[in-house]
């Protein structure tokens, strides 16, 4: 048997208004036969993520569907040996899964406060995408969603040559040469599969919109002088 792991803790942060999120379970049940029967789905939401993002609040939830029951009794044995979640994190949880709904005392506030925080990260997204766009060699996708970018950077090959002696992958060379510099840490995309032959990271775009213009410009100098220094 395949499982389907369905990771849907961003199911609330999209930014565009064409795009809209749909879990693997609906898409299944509207497959209808076989799939909707037999195609084994735990899909998985979190408080810790999304637009709630309460990081140091561990809480969550995973739904399954058409688990073998021997499977599901072994899934709920080795969860009764961990004991209870704690406290705050079901709160947490609970108040994710089930918001304050229109008519409800706290619901325009809830409205209020969960729009803010998708516009600003929708903002501080472009921000870095466009500055990362005007950078030498860099191309960047605007984010659709979640909380990360995925920018391609064209080394140069002195670097990737340096890189090779190192004994160290290219995009991990650029990354660390990045973090030494500035602070700022990024994770190289040969983590995540990307072509051969080309060179990526992965970013967020969580500090705080008084903090991305600095992050940018740092980001920025390291840069020019990363591809000055290996300018052929």
């Amino acid at each position: 048997h395949i499982a389907l792991l369905a990771d849907e803790v961003y199911q609330d942060n999209v930014y565009r208004d064409d795009v809209h999120f749909t879990s693997f379970r609906k898409v299944m049940k509207e497959m209808g036969t076989p799939w909707a029967e037999s195609l084994e789905l735990i899909s998985f939401h979190s408080a810790s993520k999304g637009f709630v993002g309460e990081c140091g609040k561990r809480g969550g939830y995973m739904q399954l569907d058409n688990i073998p029951k021997e499977t599901l009794a072994e899934i709920y044995k080795m969860v009764s040996i961990i004991g209870c979640p704690n406290l705050i994190g079901q709160v947490v949880t609970d108040l994710m899964v089930t918001p304050p709904r229109q008519g409800d005392p706290s619901y325009d506030q809830f409205v209020a406060e969960k729009t803010k925080i998708l516009k600003s990260l929708k903002a501080r997204a472009e921000m870095i995408s466009t500055a990362l766009n005007n950078l030498e060699g860099y191309s960047c996708h605007p984010a659709t969603g979640a909380m990360y970018l995925f920018p391609k950077v064209i080394l140069p090959a002195a670097a990737i040559a340096d890189a090779t002696r190192q004994n160290e992958p290219p995009d991990s060379f650029y990354c660390l040469a990045l973090l030494n510099a500035t602070g700022i840490c990024v994770v190289p995309g040969s983590g995540f599969g990307q072509v051969e032959g080309t060179f990526h990271f992965r970013t967020t775009f969580l500090p705080g919109e008084d903090k991305i213009q600095s992050v940018i410009e740092r980001i920025s100098t390291f840069h020019k002088g990363f591809m000055d220094k290996y300018r052929s």
